[in-house]
């Protein structure tokens, strides 16, 4: 077992999975989106971009363009997210946590391609 693959995949199934925490629920509703689950998951998205840094293989850039689209995304929800409730006269409205919900989502897929890439790695690796 190679541990730094173990915690390479722990990163990337966690900010998977807190993704689409933030991401469930009705996309207009900002009561079913914690703004806190959604810092979460960007900051352990950041952490496993940089784990990302390493690897040298052709796999390991593609990992490395999801991730980077994923800590994007994340990022500009949480833009809209500040602008909308610092900035905005009306708060956190429905159109922004529409906006912040749609930003996730996208970042959602990127996580899952990037899982799907972990799981195709992995069964690669057993073979050769």
């Amino acid at each position: 077992m190679n541990l730094e693959k173990v915690v390479f995949g722990f990163f990337v199934l966690l900010a998977a999975t807190l993704n689409f925490g933030f991401f469930i629920g009705d996309i207009s509703r900002p009561e079913l989106h914690n703004i806190y689950e959604l810092v979460a998951a960007l900051v352990v998205s950041l952490i496993a971009t940089v784990l990302k840094f390493g690897d040298r293989t052709q796999i390991g850039a593609v990992h490395l363009a999801t991730s980077l689209v994923a800590d994007l995304q994340l990022i500009a929800a949480g833009v809209v997210w500040a602008v909308a409730t610092k900035m905005s006269e009306h708060g956190l409205s429905e159109g922004a946590t529409a906006a912040m919900v749609s930003l996730s989502g996208g970042a959602l897929v990127a996580n899952m391609v990037s899982v799907v890439l972990l799981v195709v790695e992995t069964a690669s690796f057993r073979r050769s």
